[in-house]
């Protein structure tokens, strides 16, 4: 079992993750559920549609360089309220840091193909946003891409159906 008493005494002589999933920190879509793993299995981030600032980046830092950690996902999900919200914002935040996030996931604003898949587009358009923010602006991981010690791929995960697809970004 994941959360077996062997499985948390064996954990505390360290931490070794498989992969970095910086997701949404929507409640509906926890990576180590989507993912089916447990406990010490994935090295987790999350926020508010992805977006990251010094802190997330310094934890990917940690994770990447200390964890030795070879794999971050970036993961946007079906019916994402956060970038919903970004996509209808009118510059009406409540506050400096709502603005932030919003600001943020509007950088990867993209024209829809068709109506229906504007929301979906615009998820994955943030998906490719975020890592290009992560890796701009991190010296770090760019440098740990570069030398082929952390690759990095985006996904997206459909609520209805339970599948994550996955991007050859």
């Amino acid at each position: 079992a994941p959360l077996s008493v062997n499985r948390r005494q064996e954990l505390t002589r360290g931490q070794h993750p498989a992969a970095m999933v910086l997701s949404c920190a929507d409640s509906r879509v926890p990576p180590e559920h989507v993912f089916n793993v447990g406990l010490g299995d994935l090295f987790v981030i999350r926020t508010a549609g992805e977006v990251v600032d010094k802190s997330i980046l310094a934890t990917l830092e940690y994770g990447a360089e200390h964890l030795h950690i070879p794999l971050l996902v970036v993961m946007g999900h079906e019916s994402c309220g956060a970038v919903a919200a970004a996509a209808q914002a009118k510059g009406e935040a409540t506050s400096t840091n709502m603005a932030y996030l919003l600001k943020a996931i509007q950088a990867a604003r993209r024209q829809p193909r068709q109506e229906r898949e504007e929301i979906r587009d615009q998820i994955l358009a943030n998906v490719e946003q975020v890592i290009n923010d992560a890796i701009s602006g991190s010296p770090v991981l760019q440098r740990m891409v570069d030398t082929g010690q952390l690759g990095i791929v985006g996904a997206y995960y459909e609520l209805v159906s339970g599948r994550v697809m996955f991007s050859d970004l």
